[in-house]
């Protein structure tokens, strides 16, 4: 067996041979970080259909293993997969594209050091807590940057001396190969279950998602209500003086950050903390993500996962070091990404509200509890994971008037609607038409839907049975209930 850990000094990787499995958009960033220290990089994929590189299959039947000193694996890649697998047995290292760009990090201008980690993980939330991270932390003075899952890949960002700190986005499939990062804090927003498909079962996911906590240095940060994240940090084997941060939406005891009435408050790092809170903000500065817009159907009220994402972001900026004030700067500062909860159009008194980031159950609960009873038709389907969809239909029933199906994978969503809310109608698309699925989704939500209720992407799924992203995915929903504007006018 070779040693697992041989690259002491990554500054200088020449001749070390790599092998880069997938090329991706961090496929890539990897395989030009690696080559510019000297590595001779080969790359393969799992289609074959890329030119630059091998077929994965073909490269391990014909021994190409044994000329491997590092394979760096594209977060699709599951540790199921024959490549990845082959080379664990033989002893060669495999490592995230996040585990490299830990080893790349450069020393910040002045010989401060690398800049500092600030992660955030779980199963949703993520993209929306790394954003208003970036913006609290940039509110504070300092030059942060969002990377990793949420677009940026980390190993490109990392060779950047100005940066003062990284604002992390790490899903379980970057962390399930990376060893050794050690950040600043870390956070993990919720977990439930996803992914199934890739890491064989829950417990598995929710170990990878664990892994954000090892040897983090100044805090974790966890969700109070849900207690599986708690045990996360129990067994998280940290640095000596680490604290446990939690987030609540109530009123925070001692070491945790929560609400009294409309105000975000500090009780984990303020001096005074034993005995007052700190105030960092109030929902007011949230106003703008709540759909404070007339014709948004919310009727400006913040969502509640929203909250928890600004808490989780203003304790893992203060376990950094920047200052209250910050955080509501920051906040008020933060614009939200596109197809999350964005209202797209508003069509003969119904809104149109594009949620495609909301590929799996919890997230699809979350998007629903957000309007009235009896008030949505949802639009949902697409590739299941392997997840199951009843505790979604059985606890968000009361908000639907009906259901549009779509994707190849109908059958869970539509045992589920059966099973817990047969009174709902439901009208699943015929899958055979890729190129008009959406168009014709839209058009039968339309006919459902009555004035004041919203017709709501919230699929649940994953995309890439009919599409190649949740961004296609929810491009195609604007651009289809748009055209219905369009045609009534």
């Amino acid at each position: 067996m070779r040693d697992t850990d041989p690259f002491a000094d990554t500054d200088d990787l020449t001749g070390t041979r790599v092998v880069v499995a997938g090329l991706g958009l961090s496929g890539r960033a990897a395989v030009a970080a690696l080559v510019e220290r000297g590595a001779v990089v080969a790359t393969v994929d799992a289609r074959a259909a890329d030119a630059d590189a091998a077929d994965a299959a073909q490269f391990v039947s014909s021994g190409g293993l044994g000329r491997t000193d590092l394979v760096v694996a594209s977060p699709g890649w599951a540790p199921s997969n024959p490549l990845l697998a082959a080379a664990l047995e033989r002893g060669v290292p495999v490592w995230s594209e996040v585990e490299l760009a830990w080893r790349l990090r450069a020393q910040r201008s002045g010989g401060a050091g690398p800049a500092p980690w600030l992660a955030v993980t779980g199963t949703n939330g993520k993209t929306t807590c790394v954003g208003m991270l970036e913006s609290i932390l940039r509110a504070g003075g300092e030059n942060a940057l969002a990377v990793g899952n949420v677009g940026v890949p980390a190993v490109r960002a990392v060779g950047d001396p100005s940066l003062d700190v990284v604002a992390i986005e790490l899903s379980s499939f970057q962390l399930h190969f990376t060893r050794t990062m050690s950040t600043q804090a870390a956070a993990v927003l919720n977990v439930a279950p996803d992914h199934l498909d890739w890491h064989g079962s829950f417990e598995a996911y929710a170990q990878d998602k664990g892994r954000v906590y090892a040897r983090t240095q100044v805090a974790c940060v966890y969700n109070a209500a849900d207690p599986l994240t708690e045990r996360l940090v129990r067994d998280a084997d940290v640095v000596d003086g680490a604290l446990a941060v939690g987030f609540t939406l109530g009123a925070p005891g001692v070491g945790q950050i929560g609400l009294v009435e409309d105000v975000l408050v500090d009780r984990a790092f303020a001096r005074a903390r034993h005995t007052h809170a700190a105030e960092l903000g109030t929902l007011d500065d949230l106003a703008h993500l709540g759909g404070a817009d007339v014709d948004d159907p919310r009727g400006g009220s913040v969502p509640s996962h929203v909250v928890a994402d600004a808490l989780a972001a203003a304790a893992l900026a203060l376990a950094h070091g920047v200052a209250p004030s910050a955080v509501r700067a920051g906040l008020r500062a933060f614009a939200p990404g596109s197809h999350r909860i964005q209202t797209v159009a508003k069509v003969a008194g119904v809104a149109y509200v594009d949620d495609s980031k909301a590929t799996n159950a919890h997230a699809a609960a979350a998007s629903l509890a957000a309007y009235a009873p009896g008030t949505v038709v949802w639009v949902a389907g697409g590739l299941a994971k392997g997840t199951t969809f009843d505790d979604l239909v059985r606890s968000r029933r009361d908000r639907l008037r009906a259901a549009v199906l779509i994707g190849v994978d109908t059958e869970p969503l539509r045992g589920a609607l059966a099973r817990h809310a047969p009174e709902v109608p439901v009208v699943v698309i015929d899958p055979g038409e890729t190129g008009a699925v959406m168009s014709r989704a839209v058009v039968a939500a339309h006919r459902f839907a009555r004035v004041g209720d919203t017709v709501l992407l919230a699929p649940a799924c994953a995309s890439m049975d009919q599409f190649t992203s949740y961004a296609e995915r929810g491009d195609a929903f604007a651009a289809a209930a748009r055209a219905l504007e369009v045609h009534r006018s």
